[in-house]
């Protein structure tokens, strides 16, 4: 009888160590694929933010009006029949957006963190076929050259840009960049976990 009941003590401690063992392991398995997915869903966010390359969000359109003129001056007078001088009508785009390449994804705490690059402008075009010259004046002894055309138009593009920038073009370029990965990016992150965006340091 006492042989029995030492065999049965015995046989429900290894029992005992049994399933205490097998909680560990449970635990720790349990805890190393938590750790696993959170690393995983990392790269997967990350993989599919910067494959985006250039997320462009706003589009900044314009028409605008600009005047040219030069003339050749002798000690600060204007040399007769030497002016050159047109007015011109045109339209283009500016377009403003985040450069993806650059963001960063960290998923901590069933938190997705985000950090991204300030918004920038992205492209400038001129539509051409928009371009209308009006009170065209030209000198042969002062003819227009491919770089007065060239200095004009880099002058235009940069007053229609700091006009845009006033505007808070790229204020609203990195809200709408938040907004459309969040949107992007719910469907990827799973229930429970938040997006959360920063701003990623100069």
């Amino acid at each position: 009888m006492k042989e029995t009941r030492k065999m049965l003590k015995y046989m429900i401690a290894a029992v005992i160590v049994c399933v205490l063992f097998g909680a560990g392991g449970f635990l720790a398995g349990k805890t190393a694929a938590s750790d696993k997915k959170a690393d995983m869903s990392a790269v997967v966010i990350q993989n599919q933010v910067t494959a985006m390359s250039e997320l462009g969000t706003m589009t900044y359109s314009y028409t605008e009006l600009g005047k040219y003129e030069t003339k050749n001056d002798f000690y600060g007078v204007t040399i007769p029949f030497t002016t050159n001088s047109f007015i011109l009508t045109y339209e283009g785009k500016i377009k403003a957006g985040v450069d993806m390449s650059e963001a960063k994804v960290a998923v901590k705490d069933k938190n997705v963190t985000i950090t991204l690059p300030k918004a920038k402008i992205l492209s400038h075009e001129i539509d051409e076929d928009s371009i209308e010259i009006y009170d065209e004046k030209t000198s042969i002894f002062n003819p227009f050259t491919v770089k007065d055309y060239t200095e004009f138009y880099a002058d235009q593009k940069e007053k229609v840009e700091k006009k845009a920038l006033a505007k808070g073009l790229l204020t609203e370029a990195q809200k709408q960049a938040e907004t459309v990965l969040s949107g992007m990016l719910s469907e990827l992150v799973e229930e429970g976990y938040k997006i959360r965006f920063e701003a990623m340091s100069s």
